[in-house]
């Protein structure tokens, strides 16, 4: 599917952690442009984990998971507008068509950025289509008494599949960002 070696990946095509596949251009500049008026059109509300209010906002569509409570529900169905880029994703992915059943859109502000994490267990597959400003995807591994680690260049309108061992044995943050940056994540279920 690539024509060259996508970032990310070292010279001899492989991922630097299994189960990561990124490709550029993903989406068109036209394309990014309204998507990132749409996203800013949704209701985006601030992040909020625990006591926390975290800079980046959110709004999730066919899944929902609340950090405050614990709980996780189904909510707004995935909007017409989002659909089509939904089905290229699953293309991408190698998923069958309606196994992307959530998608969370994030604008990050300047200074914004996401801390240590792995997406929920009730997730299987992430898919994540960067907008904006490019962004470094930080990865680690726990190894004993240190953390191997991998940084991954995202660059505007590029999509990621994290799935397998990077999806489950790894964590990613994102570094915060000096301009503005949005995203669209989808994921399936377990």
């Amino acid at each position: 599917m690539f024509a060259h070696s996508p970032p990310g990946d070292d010279l001899f095509g492989q991922p630097p952690i299994s189960g990561l596949r990124q490709e550029e251009e993903f989406v068109s500049l036209q394309e990014e442009r309204a998507l990132i008026d749409r996203i800013n059109a949704s209701k985006l509300s601030p992040f909020r984990f625990q006591q926390w209010t975290g800079k980046r906002l959110t709004h999730s569509y066919g899944w929902s998971y609340d950090f405050q409570t614990g709980k996780f529900a189904p909510t707004d169905p995935v909007p017409e507008w989002l659909r089509p880029l939904r089905a290229r994703a699953e293309c991408f992915a190698g998923l069958a068509r309606g196994e992307l059943v959530q998608a969370l859109l994030i604008r990050y502000d300047p200074g914004a950025g996401i801390g240590w994490h792995r997406d929920r267990p009730v997730f299987r597959d992430v898919v994540g289509i960067s907008l904006g400003e490019a962004a470094t995807m930080r990865f680690r591994q726990r190894n004993r008494d240190h953390f191997k680690r991998v940084n991954v260049p995202l660059p505007p309108r590029g999509i990621y599949h994290l799935s397998g061992e990077v999806r489950h044995e790894w964590e990613h943050s994102i570094a915060e960002m000096p301009a503005p940056r949005w995203s669209i994540t989808f994921r399936s279920l377990v």
